[in-house]
């Protein structure tokens, strides 16, 4: 079997200030894995294959079959797993719950104490990673409102997290209307050959599974076909399909 390249290794969680300080010992300097980071984003599938290794740092010390170890080991471990997992990707309150869960490890108060410790300190914030989800889904991956919504949702973020996330994205549906063009126009170039019928109908659906609704989807493809100054009716616009 092929050794491991380095494009296996996981990505480490860009982090700030006090969360600099708590996760460094985990992290390390993430030398050669910033712009793998920038490209993959959080909440794809590599990404959630990585929490699956998580206990792997735990071998047969956390067994469930093991007798009931001490509280005080428990929270140890849970810390430690706990870090382990921040250090990989943003993971939300929900992921983690469910993470530190499966393998019946750790007493279910042991859990809800890690939880609110993180909680505390700033390094388990899900209005915090679900706002960095928009930004990186939106502005960087072209995902309209409705595809982010549902992303977010399968993180296990709760809706007055998303809420809060999508509030606090400037200009919000003016921004969704300029991505949605900008990315119509695109593909729109490389459909010159085609009738307008076929044209609208690859548009639409281009835009849809990104996302986007229906009254957005129309006028940026409207847009994308006709120019920003489209004729009252029947005239030709900017980009022509013969």
């Amino acid at each position: 079997m092929a050794p491991p390249s380095d494009a296996d290794a996981p990505v480490p969680l860009p982090v700030r200030g006090a969360q600099a300080a708590w996760l460094s010992p985990v992290v390390g300097d993430g030398s050669g894995r910033s712009a793998r980071a920038e490209q993959d984003g959080y909440g794809d599938e590599e990404a959630d294959a990585q929490t699956a290794s998580v206990f792997s740092i735990t071998g047969d010390e956390l067994d469930p079959a093991d007798a009931p170890r001490p509280l005080d080991e428990q929270r140890a471990d849970a810390e430690r797993v706990s870090m382990r997992a921040l250090s990989r990707r943003g993971v939300s309150t929900s992921e983690l719950r469910a993470m530190l869960s499966k393998q019946d490890a750790f007493d279910p108060d042991v859990i809800e104490q890690e939880i609110e410790r993180l909680t505390r300190v700033g390094l388990l914030d899900d209005v915090a990673l679900a706002t960095d989800l928009v930004d990186r889904m939106h502005s960087r991956k072209g995902l309209g409102r409705q595809a982010i919504v549902a992303d977010l949702r399968r993180r296990g973020i709760d809706q007055a997290a998303i809420d809060a996330a999508l509030d606090a994205a400037a200009d919000d549906e003016d921004d969704e209307f300029i991505r949605a063009i900008e990315l119509a126009t695109k593909r729109a170039g490389q459909m010159r050959g085609l009738d307008r019928a076929t044209a609208e109908r690859r548009l639409s659906g281009f835009l849809m599974r990104k996302g986007y609704n229906g009254g957005v989807v129309r006028i940026a493809v409207e847009r994308a076909l006709d120019g920003p100054r489209r004729p009252p009716t029947g005239g030709r616009g900017t980009v022509r399909f013969e």
